[in-house]
């Protein structure tokens, strides 16, 4: 019974030993991520998903407010402690730092995805992120205070409102119903460019070196968006006060939201006591929205590129990423996922994909600079003084375009 037991003793001791290299093999992934809606939780389901396919790996979800990942990814990576993974918006701001992916997965990798979304991952000839979802600027509205007003949105792409025209009913369906203000508007220098562009402007000249919004476009933009306010058609305690337009809108205050698709979900769980659906926008000179977007990346410096680059594989591959993009409300960039099953709004993401099929390239590609993410803060304060009437629409295009030549030059050196 003695040596039954020693043996089994033993047998226990030798399975033990076995097991402990096989578990100092698994390997931890740090992925620092940001969420506007549900797509934390998705993301989470997909990583389980794959924990099955690779019990070796574990992926650590680092969840950081957007508005705080850029300094908390650039201390990491200054530390020398950059994360496997990162959710990104502009590629260029870290793409010093980034895991070149061409030699993992080709740069013909990028031939699956929307062409507008190349000029963003593709710098220096080289593959430094792959595109998750794609996001499209557009306007919100309750139909409840445009139905109390009698008006009736434009539900054909060929009869869509003018600038003008969509003033004058903004105009009456505040005048005619509940609603206090006519239009919620996001506070970001992103949400902006729209109207720059249906304005027949553009940010930066065709080759990245040089500002191109000093313009009569330009000057126009500004002009209109400083009507809006002075007419009090947008609340001027936005941009001017720091008030949310979210809560604004979800309150019934404002007939309209001009904002993107990513807030569906929002509105899905939070604006239940009113009807709601997304119009297309107003034109200028033209039609336009802006693509915007999220990408996935790793790092030079990160402990497991090898395995971070599997990831990136397995995320963005078609299944996955339709199940990301379906369930998070989101439009993927993947070709063969042009048309996906929402189970919520699939209508509206129709209008939001028409939108982005009539805008002209530089609404995406603008965005795409390295240097864009850099300037967007300046600009928009300019914006602001305009607002306040301490510039002039001309006064206000010529500060920008010397205010972001020169930080670009400074980028430049």
């Amino acid at each position: 019974m003695k040596k039954q037991a020693a043996k089994l003793l033993i047998v226990l001791l030798v399975v033990s030993a076995l097991s402990i290299p096989a578990l100092a093999q698994k390997k931890v992934l740090d992925f620092l991520w940001f969420s506007d809606g549900v797509e934390g939780d998705v993301l989470k389901e997909i990583i389980a998903d794959y924990q099955k396919i690779r019990p070796d790996i574990e992926i650590n979800v680092i969840e950081t407010p957007f508005q705080d990942l850029r300094i908390r990814l650039q201390t990491m990576i200054a530390g020398g402690t950059p994360p496997d993974l990162s959710r990104l918006v502009n590629v260029g701001d870290f793409a010093p730092a980034l895991l070149d992916l061409t030699p993992y997965l080709g740069l013909e990798y990028i031939d699956d995805f929307v062409p507008s979304t190349h000029r963003n991952v593709i710098i220096d000839g080289k593959l430094m992120a792959v595109p998750v979802d794609v996001t499209a600027n557009g306007v919100i509205y309750n139909k409840d205070h445009f139905a109390q007003a009698g008006i009736e949105v434009p539900t054909n792409p060929e009869d869509v409102w003018s600038w003008d025209e969509f003033v004058e009913n903004l105009e009456i369906v505040v005048e005619k119903s509940s609603a206090r203000y006519g239009l919620a508007y996001d506070y970001t220098f992103h949400r902006w460019l729209t109207i720059l562009y249906q304005a027949g402007g553009k940010l930066f000249t065709d080759d990245w070196t040089a500002m191109a919004i000093n313009t009569p476009e330009g000057e126009r933009a500004i002009e209109f968006f400083v009507e809006l306010h002075d007419k009090e058609i947008i609340p001027r305690s936005i941009w001017l006060g720091g008030e949310n337009p979210n809560t604004l809108f979800r309150a019934g205050l404002t007939a309209a939201h001009w904002s993107g698709n990513w807030m569906l979900t929002n509105y899905r769980d939070n604006a239940t006591h009113f009807n709601w659906g997304v119009m297309y926008m107003p034109y200028g000179k033209v039609r336009s929205s802006v693509l915007g977007g999220k990408y996935v990346a790793s790092f030079k410096d990160s402990n497991h590129p090898e395995e971070a680059v599997e990831f990136i594989k397995y995320f963005t591959s078609t299944e996955v990423n339709a199940k990301f993009n379906e369930e998070s409300l989101f439009i993927s960039p993947r070709l063969d996922n042009a048309q996906l099953h929402y189970d919520f709004g699939a209508d509206m993401f129709e209008v939001f994909s028409r939108e982005l099929a009539v805008s002209p390239p530089h609404a995406g590609s603008d965005w795409a600079h390295p240097f864009a993410g850099r300037i967007g803060d300046d600009l928009r304060d300019i914006i602001v003084e305009a607002l306040q009437h301490k510039l002039t629409p001309k006064e206000a295009v010529e500060k920008m375009e010397q205010v972001g030549n020169r930080i670009l030059d400074d980028y430049m050196k």
